[in-house]
């Protein structure tokens, strides 16, 4: 049977349709993730938040993506694919007004959670709905594009926060000139709260844009026939195929459909001898590709920078950079990925990483070993209340030459390390600060409020945050102060070429790898119950690093962390030289027979 050349270009053109506003979703989820960096230095100035706030705000996108992993797939199983895509996209636009117009941490909070359960269903829903929409010839391609945009997401939120940190600049320029230094201070203020409100509102259009676009798709055919709708499915399948291709792959569906043994009651269980090891393999690969700290280098690149010695703006092209790379190498992935294979590349990628966090820790190591703790000069400092203890000190060339009895040589950074009870907060300042901040302590800015969500992460002995109730009557106790020299320049470059490396590889190997692998090693039978639990892992990780990043770089300083995803790559890179079968080219029968083999 022979198409019109009406209909050929009808059917490119759904296709091309479909790849843009799934690959949207990547977008989104690209920029979900990544627009906390350029808003971060801002809203840690102007919103009145500790460190563990501060953890919290990034964390949140995170547990908010853990919490609809859990339920996307069970969703997505009742109300359709489109539809769900349909609702992460709706939540991801009440979250923007939510975050740009709060006044305060719990409403801001809300927001970043709205963000974390739209990322997490775009993740789940959307390579589900590809692979059951796209024809075989695109579907690898399609779920390329994905991830691609994914990371050209993560590019577009960093640019957007290289433009504001520029307008940020000019006004600090303008303000360092002017007489009146309060008005100049609150000048400054008002154009830090700005940037970061103003950097959430540009990531409305692509929400609404994604939001509006799901409504042009079909429903997936396979989830129509499911549900008995066969005409449905049919017609489904005509937008994207041919007619004869269209009946061959609805009766693949029936004939797959006959075949499955759940009315005998012969379904295998997830944890049935033959699955176990591709089960545990791809535990060990998700939990250790977060565990890398891609996720928190991404978030805090630009403060991880300005610690190592680069200033705001040169920071900010820093991180404008690493995206960049980390989208132009997942193109090289793509390319690479069905001509080298799925283990060598995760094999490589993993060996690299390994050698640029290890690199850039000892780069952290040897500037953090010279600080010197004045925590004992400070505690005096301490005004003891019924409030537990509070402490109020600026940290300037006056506030140093107090503590030290000898004034500065050269611009210093303080790491001020302060607790009550189980609560940790971490306050960073430098000596040539303009406009100078006190560092203000506070029971009501250290100890977190309980939440709904860390009672039930309590009940399940899976909360890695602190019980309010811990540190209900706790005092106030200074544990550090580290002060020493602000790096140079040429460090900071060194610690960013060790970022960009480390994106590099990552970008080459786990970036693309993990999810084919991933794929792959599941059994068609068990391959949606196994990737809910495998992704739940991945994103509990992620949200545990995210949310301890600042109370460890504080308490034990940045080389600690980096030497942590050091060793956890070092596992990683074990997996997958030793343990991981290659999948190039392989059926998924020929794969579930080398693991029967095997055991």
């Amino acid at each position: 049977m022979f198409m019109t050349s009406t209909e050929t270009s009808g059917l490119k053109r759904y296709r091309i349709l479909l790849l843009a506003i799934a690959g949207a979703g990547g977008l989104l989820y690209g920029i979900d993730v990544g627009i906390i960096a350029g808003a971060l230095p801002y809203l840690e100035a102007t919103a009145g938040l500790d460190a563990q706030q501060l953890s919290f705000i990034v964390a949140a996108v995170l547990l908010g993506s853990v919490l609809s992993s859990l339920f996307a797939g069970f969703l997505s199983d009742v109300f359709g694919r489109k539809w769900i895509m349909f609702l992460s996209g709706l939540l991801f636009v009440l979250s923007v007004p939510a975050i740009c117009l709060s006044q305060g941490y719990t409403v801001l909070l809300l927001g970043r959670l709205l963000q974390g359960i739209s990322g997490g269903l775009i993740g789940v829903v959307i390579p589900l709905y590809l692979a059951e929409c796209l024809p075989a010839s695109s579907r690898g391609k399609g779920t390329g594009i994905f991830q691609w945009l994914l990371t050209f997401g993560l590019v577009l939120a960093a640019l957007t926060g290289l433009y504001f940190a520029y307008k940020v600049d000019g006004v600090i320029k303008i303000a360092e000139s002017m007489a009146d230094k309060a008005e100049a201070a609150k000048m400054l203020f008002a154009q830090k709260d700005s940037a970061w409100r103003s950097i959430f509102w540009v990531s409305l259009a692509p929400g609404v844009l994604f939001c509006l676009g799901t409504l042009l798709l079909t429903e997936s055919p396979r989830w129509l026939y499911r549900r008995g709708k066969s005409e449905a499915a049919l017609a489904a399948l005509k937008r994207s195929r041919t007619l004869e291709q269209a009946h061959v792959e609805l009766q693949e569906m029936a004939t797959s459909q006959a075949a499955r043994p759940d009315a005998a009651g012969c379904r295998d269980s997830l944890l049935s001898r033959k699955y176990v090891i591709p089960f545990v393999l791809a535990l060990i690969i998700l939990a250790c590709n977060q565990a890398t700290g891609v996720n928190s280098i991404l978030a805090y690149v630009v403060n991880i920078l300005n610690q190592a010695g680069l200033p705001g703006s040169v920071a900010n092209y820093g991180d404008v950079t690493i995206k960049v790379l980390n989208c132009l190498m997942t193109v090289v992935a793509v390319m690479l990925v069905d001509r080298k294979g799925r283990k060598f590349l995760l094999s490589l990628g993993s060996a690299g990483i390994v050698v640029c966090l290890a690199l850039a820790g000892i780069l952290f190591f040897q500037v953090e070993r010279g600080r010197v703790d004045y925590a004992q000069a400070v505690r005096p400092m301490v005004a003891r209340n019924e409030a537990g203890g509070t402490l109020s000190f600026t940290f300037d060339a006056a506030g140093y030459q107090q503590l030290a009895g000898k004034p500065t040589n050269g611009a210093l950074q303080a790491t001020f390390v302060y607790a009550y009870g189980p609560f940790t907060g971490v306050q960073t300042r430098r000596t040539d600060d303009f406009p100078a901040k006190p560092v203000e302590v506070s029971r009501s800015n250290v100890v977190a409020k309980d939440s709904v969500i860390g009672k039930f992460f309590r009940r399940l002995h899976l909360n890695p945050f602190a019980d309010p109730a811990d540190a209900a009557s706790a005092s106030l106790e200074i544990r550090k102060v580290l002060i020493g020299p602000v790096p140079d320049m040429t460090h900071g470059w060194l610690v960013a070429i060790c970022l960009f490396g480390f994106m590099a590889f990552f970008a080459v190997g786990p970036g693309v790898c993990v999810w084919l692998a991933l794929s792959e090693l599941m059994p068609t039978r068990i391959r949606s119950n196994g990737m809910s639990i495998a992704l739940l892992v991945n994103q509990f990780v992620s949200t545990s690093i995210a949310a301890v990043f600042l109370p460890t770089v504080g308490k034990y300083g940045y080389a600690a962390m980096f030497f942590f995803w050091a060793a956890c790559t070092v596992i990683y890179f074990i997996t997958a030289a030793f343990f991981l079968p290659e999948t190039k080219g392989k059926t998924l029968e020929e794969i579930e027979q080398i693991f029967s083999e095997r055991r």
